[in-house]
């Protein structure tokens, strides 16, 4: 990428932050002082002296972080919140005045990090998590009309919502692909069940990314499951099989170094956080898994499935089906609005107890 910084480009840069909700140029931190959620911290210094740095949502309200008309991509998104809990701000995007959102998730999960309340670094190309709680997306989001981005708070409490979505006015490509991102939870997986990460996706398309947050209900390594894609009209059996968890995640033995789990954050994959870490191999612990599919994306012409097993051991040597709380978030590319999400859960279904 550095080569392209020597070339000229008809592109118009433009942010949408609290300090220029719409973007328009030359009105960056133009918020009268008595308009400004900091006005008592600026009283002295007035209109232009970071008047208006976050908004407050209240609770079960939900605002518009940006409505951009035009053409152009969103090239990086920046955000950060006071939400008290993980889960209670959902994120949503609408390109090109769809009227059901591309990108659907707890905030949270969609940057990669569903339980915030134990810090660690995620490094990845178009994912990072960086101190203190800053959220950061470098997937570029192409559209050709308009796009619309928004948060709902779920909590009953005000949430102040720091953010910055850097965009690019400019010609897109007719062959451009729609971003998109969908949530799922299932708690706990039915006995024998496997995991669906995503499905019914129609169009042309790549597949580009998965995040897992894998809660363990039982003791000893859990992660033998294989990752499938069925792809453009696959049935009974997919065209893409792994061997194993967290060989997908491009880890191998069980993450394990010493006897213990052992964290990573790579530019493409990791398994970066292990919450509540007392005891290697019991039961009731969580893992943050990443794998982008940046320089080796899954192709489709026509539709996608993707599932995973959740396997651990039983006794005999033989292969337990686990019945766990596992969360995912997909990322994937298509030249289709049309799909349509399952229902997002609930408040109290999307609950990390």
């Amino acid at each position: 990428m550095l080569h392209d910084l020597t070339l000229s480009k008809n592109i118009r840069s433009f942010s949408i932050c609290p300090e220029n909700l719409t973007g328009e140029k030359g009105k960056g931190g133009a918020t009268p002082l008595e308009e400004g959620s900091a006005r008592d911290a600026a009283r002295d210094l007035g209109t232009g002296w970071k008047v208006n740095p976050y908004i407050v949502m209240p609770g079960r309200s939900t605002f518009v972080l940006a409505d951009i008309k035009g053409q152009g991509a969103i090239k990086h998104f920046w955000i950060t919140d006071s939400a008290e809990d993980p889960r209670q701000l959902i994120l949503r995007i609408y390109f090109d005045d769809a009227k059901a959102p591309q990108v659907e998730c707890p905030l949270s999960d969609f940057f990669c990090n569903a339980n915030y309340k134990e810090y660690r670094q995620l490094t990845s190309l178009p994912i990072c998590y960086n101190p203190g709680k800053a959220m950061n997306c470098y997937f570029e989001m192409p559209y050709f009309k308009s796009f619309r981005v928004e948060i709902e708070n779920l909590g009953e409490n005000n949430a102040n919502i720091y953010y910055q979505i850097d965009c690019e006015e400019k010609e897109i490509p007719e062959n451009s692909l729609y971003f998109h991102a969908q949530f799922r939870r299932v708690n706990p997986l039915p006995y024998k069940e496997v995991y669906t990460i995503l499905d019914n996706i129609r169009g042309n398309g790549k597949y580009v990314g998965t995040y897992l947050y894998w809660g363990v209900n039982n003791n000893h390594w859990w992660g033998e499951g294989e990752i499938k894609f069925y792809i453009d009209g696959d049935t009974d059996y997919p065209s893409i099989c792994g061997t194993g968890t967290e060989d997908y995640i491009c880890g191998a033995y069980n993450f394990d170094v010493g006897g213990k789990y052992t964290e990573f954050s790579t530019p493409y994959s990791g398994m970066y956080k292990v919450d509540r870490t007392d005891s290697t191999y019991e039961a009731n612990r969580r893992f943050n898994m990443y794998r982008f599919h940046i320089t080796d994306p899954v192709y489709f012409k026509s539709d996608l499935k993707v599932t995973i097993q959740a396997l651990g051991w039983r006794n005999h040597g033989r292969y337990l089906p686990l019945m766990d709380d596992i969360s995912s978030v997909a990322y994937w590319y298509s030249d289709t609005l049309d799909d349509v999400y399952p229902a997002l859960p609930d408040e109290e279904h999307l609950e990390i107890d």
